[in-house]
């Protein structure tokens, strides 16, 4: 099927919505403000299903006003979002709109305003879906941001506070729409959760995204009819070298339920990846660390990024299996001027406020702060497991010999080789996973090929 310019927001909702299933309320309400407004003020709403599951649903038509909001359009959305919070049924938003309508002026800001604070509200009631599929400019920008998920093609839809004409104006800086909010810059900054490449995938990927999500908050996701189980053994993805990168998506293909995980986020703190995925059938929220980005360090875009995951998996109830492979947290002063220390604090806090099944398994290494903040046990982990050649320590062994024996280094005729000697001393001494396992830190040293019988015991309850 062919997208054009133009394709109605309609024929989108009418697509994505089970067929016959679609029916709309508020068609004939207008503008108090404005006479020329045609009936409906430029916003469609009403229900529908997906896959046989009650959804409410609002668009925005940007060939009415450019699809600005005035007071009567702010009515609408917001008597959709009370039916499904009423109903307690996922929301999903079309947005397409050049801003507040400059028209009815500070009526239109009081809408926005009763829209957000709906949004916000909803967050304990049921999922939200936004899709923009077009401009977003403005105040219109904060709806979407205010939803659980946001999705984009990759082309034609933007979000921006201020448009370029106002960016040229102030700063001197000349930028296209695509440049200052398009979906490249939208899934950097983190803002858009999955971005599809055209309307159609949007679609596919709202069908997709929406089976992974309760009906409403506090329900657990139903799990479906069929599952096949994984491919391969994980640890032939992991290099027994702790200095070769890999990407650890291929650990959790071998893991998990095969062609089931759908990532959040991935172009947005590589370092760390954030996964829906399904075991046996059932949904669960898989983070871990990335060696392929920044050797799995965590920075401070990487502790958001898992803040928000973590805390998203718990209001949805869905377990959380933690997978750690990290050297710690990234060093020098642009993090620590940006607050790398609140915003680990709040990962770790995270983690310790999620009340779902968590359990945590070091792949290859866990040091310093860093192996507190990836769901240790005595975080609050359910089950913390290792693989045997995981390394468990405050520090590497090439730091932590540095320390301990710089008086014997600084007196060395060969430095380098008596620095590989005490490496492989305190390797074999302190960065094997059974001192931690003898003292309680670790529940079990597993053999990679168990880890997804492991995963299913502890967060299959």
């Amino acid at each position: 099927m062919a997208v054009t310019a133009e394709r109605s927001v309609r024929s989108i909702v009418e697509e994505l919505l089970d067929g016959g299933s679609l029916r709309t309320i508020r068609t004939q309400v207008r503008s108090p403000r404005m006479a020329s407004a045609p009936a409906g003020d430029g916003v469609s709403c009403g229900e529908g299903r997906i896959d046989g599951r009650p959804v409410f649903w609002f668009e925005q038509d940007p060939s009415v006003l450019g699809g600005s909001l005035g007071e009567a359009h702010a009515d609408s959305i917001c008597r959709v979002l009370d039916i499904a919070a009423s109903y307690k049924a996922p929301v999903i938003g079309v947005h397409r709109s050049g801003g507040a309508r400059i028209q009815e002026g500070v009526a239109a800001l009081a809408g926005y305003g009763r829209i957000f604070a709906r949004h916000v509200r909803m967050r304990k009631v049921v999922p939200q879906i936004a899709l923009v599929l077009g401009p977003c400019a403005g105040g219109a920008s904060y709806g979407p941001a205010l939803m659980d998920f946001v999705i984009m093609p990759r082309s034609g839809a933007y979000m921006f506070l201020t448009g370029p004409d106002v960016v040229a104006e102030v700063t001197g800086e000349t930028v296209t729409f695509e440049e200052l909010g398009g979906a490249t810059v939208a899934e950097r900054s983190g803002l858009a959760s999955l971005v599809g490449r055209d309307e159609d995938d949007v679609v596919s990927l709202t069908r997709r995204l929406l089976a992974y999500l309760p009906q409403r908050i506090g329900e657990p996701v139903a799990p479906p009819h069929k599952w096949k189980g994984p491919v391969g053994d994980p640890s032939d993805a992991v290099p027994s070298d702790g200095r070769v990168a890999y990407d650890v998506r291929s650990v959790i293909e071998r893991i998990f339920d095969r062609d089931s995980l759908v990532e959040l986020r991935p172009m947005f703190a590589r370092n760390l990846v954030t996964i829906f995925a399904r075991l046996e059938g059932r949904v669960v929220g898989v983070i871990s660390n990335q060696p392929f980005a920044l050797a799995g360090s965590i920075d401070i875009d990487a502790s958001r990024k898992g803040a928000e995951f973590v805390a998203l998996c718990d209001r949805f109830r869905i377990p959380l299996a933690v997978f750690v492979d990290t050297p710690g947290f990234l060093p020098g002063t642009q993090q620590e001027l940006g607050g790398v220390i609140p915003a680990g604090a709040d990962f770790l806090a995270s983690f310790v406020e999620a009340s779902v099944p968590k359990a945590t398994v070091v792949l290859r290494k866990a040091f310093g702060g860093a192996y507190i903040v990836m769901n240790a046990l005595d975080l609050g982990a359910d089950y913390a497991f290792a693989w045997p050649g995981a390394e468990i320590a405050v520090l590497g062994a090439r730091g932590a010999v540095k320390i301990l024996e710089r008086r014997k280094l600084a007196e060395a005729e060969d430095v380098e080789t008596l620095q590989a000697e005490l490496e492989g001393t305190y390797r074999e001494r302190f960065l094997t996973p059974w001192p931690a396992a003898e003292s309680g830190y670790i529940d079990e040293v597993i053999p990679p090929s168990e880890t997804r019988e492991r995963l299913v015991t502890a967060l299959l309850r």
